[in-house]
C-alpha cells in the first residue's frame, strides 16, 4: 500500500488508509458484535498494510482496546497503534476530562488493555473547556519523556487550539470528522495541518457507512445502533442525503469502482497529508476500503463531488 506520514513528511510512515476500530465493539449494531471476525479484520489490515489501527478508552468504554490489545498479540510490531483519552462514560452521556491526574490514569490504564508498553500516536479525545489545555497538553507529553507514546494527536480541534498546544509540545496529528458529506474543515484546518506538516487523520471518511451505500433506507439501519439517532439517518434527511449518494455511484460506475472507494478516493485527494480511517469488522469491506489507496480520481470526477450540495441534517 501506499504510505503517508505521521509526525511531518520524513515522520512515521503508515498505510495511506487506516483503521477504525470503534464500531467493531461500540456504537454501531451491537446485535452484530463478532470479536472472533473483527480479530480476522484487525490481522488481515495488517497483511494489507492498513497498519494505523485506531482506538479510544471511551469505545466500550474499555472493551475495544482490550479486543484491540488481544488482536495484537504477537504482532504489536507491525501496527502503528492509536488511542485516545479525555472522554468519560458516565450513565448515558460522556464528559470531558481533561485534567493532568486523569490523562496520567489513563495512559497506564490503556497500556494495561492494549498489552503493551507504548502506543504510537495518544490523542486527546476532546479538549476539556473546564482545563486549561496547556494544561492537558503538558500531562500528554509527559507520556512521551515516559516512553509511553511516541506522537502526540489531538481531536476535533480548532486552528488555535493546535496552535496552543503546539507551543507546550510538537502535534504530529489532528483527528478531524472529513467526507463528502462533512466538509467544514477543509477550508481552514486542512491547509493549516498541511503547511505545519501535521497529519489530518480523517475519522467517518465514508459518512458513517451512508457514502459505501450500504443503506437504502433509514429503516436499513440495525436497532440499538448509534446512527438510528443521528440527524442525517432520520427519514427525510436520509431521503434528501440519496442526492449525494447518486453522485458517489455515478462517478463509481464510470471508472469501475465502488461508492465506497470512491469516497475514500475524494479525502485522499485532499491532500498527502490526509489519512482515512474507515470503520470496519467486515472482510469484504476492508479490502474495499483499502483498494481505495491505489484510485485516482480525474479533474472532472473531482469537479462534480467537490460541487455537491452539503448534507442535510446536524452533524453529530
Amino acid at each position: 500500500m501506499h504510505t503517508r506520514h505521521i509526525g511531518g513528511p520524513h515522520g512515521t510512515p503508515v498505510g495511506a488508509v487506516g483503521l477504525g476500530c470503534m464500531g467493531m465493539s461500540y456504537a454501531y449494531d451491537p446485535a452484530g458484535r463478532d470479536d472472533a471476525t473483527s480479530t480476522a479484520v484487525l490481522h488481515r489490515a495488517l497483511d494489507l498494510g492498513a497498519n494505523l489501527l485506531d482506538t479510544a478508552d471511551v469505545y466500550g468504554p474499555h472493551t475495544n482496546e482490550e479486543l484491540v490489545g488481544r488482536a495484537l498479540t504477537g504482532r504489536r510490531d507491525r501496527a502503528f497503534l492509536a488511542t485516545k483519552a479525555g472522554f468519560v462514560a458516565g450513565g448515558s452521556r460522556l464528559r470531558r476530562d481533561g485534567r493532568p491526574a486523569h490523562i496520567r490514569a489513563a495512559v497506564d490504564a490503556s497500556l494495561r488493555r492494549l498489552r503493551t508498553d507504548h502506543v504510537d500516536l495518544y490523542q486527546l479525545h476532546r479538549v476539556d473547556p473546564e482545563v486549561p489545555l496547556e494544561e492537558t497538553w503538558g500531562a500528554m507529553a509527559e507520556t512521551v519523556r515516559a516512553g509511553k507514546a511516541r506522537h502526540l494527536g489531538l481531536s476535533d480541534v480548532s486552528v488555535e487550539q493546535v496552535r496552543r498546544a503546539a507551543r507546550v509540545h510538537p502535534v504530529a496529528a489532528v483527528q478531524a470528522e472529513l467526507s463528502l458529506w462533512t466538509r467544514d474543515t477543509t477550508a481552514e484546518l486542512l491547509p493549516f495541518t498541511e503547511r505545519e506538516g501535521i497529519a489530518l487523520i480523517a475519522y467517518a471518511p465514508l459518512g458513517r457507512g451512508f457514502l459505501a451505500g450500504r443503506f437504502t433506507a433509514a429503516a436499513d439501519v440495525p436497532d440499538g445502533d448509534y446512527r438510528r439517532h443521528n440527524p442525517r439517518f432520520t427519514d427525510g434527511s436520509f431521503a434528501a442525503n440519496l442526492r449525494l449518494l447518486d453522485a458517489v455511484r455515478a462517478v463509481a460506475r464510470r471508472r469501475g469502482r465502488t461508492p465506497a472507494q470512491t469516497a475514500l478516493a475524494w479525502v485522499l485527494a485532499r491532500g498527502p497529508h490526509v489519512i482515512p480511517i474507515p470503520g470496519t469488522k467486515n472482510p469484504g469491506y476492508l479490502h474495499d476500503n483499502v483498494a481505495a489507496a491505489d484510485v485516482r480520481l480525474h479533474d472532472d470526477d473531482l469537479a462534480l463531488l467537490d460541487a455537491l450540495p452539503a448534507a442535510t441534517g446536524a452533524r453529530q
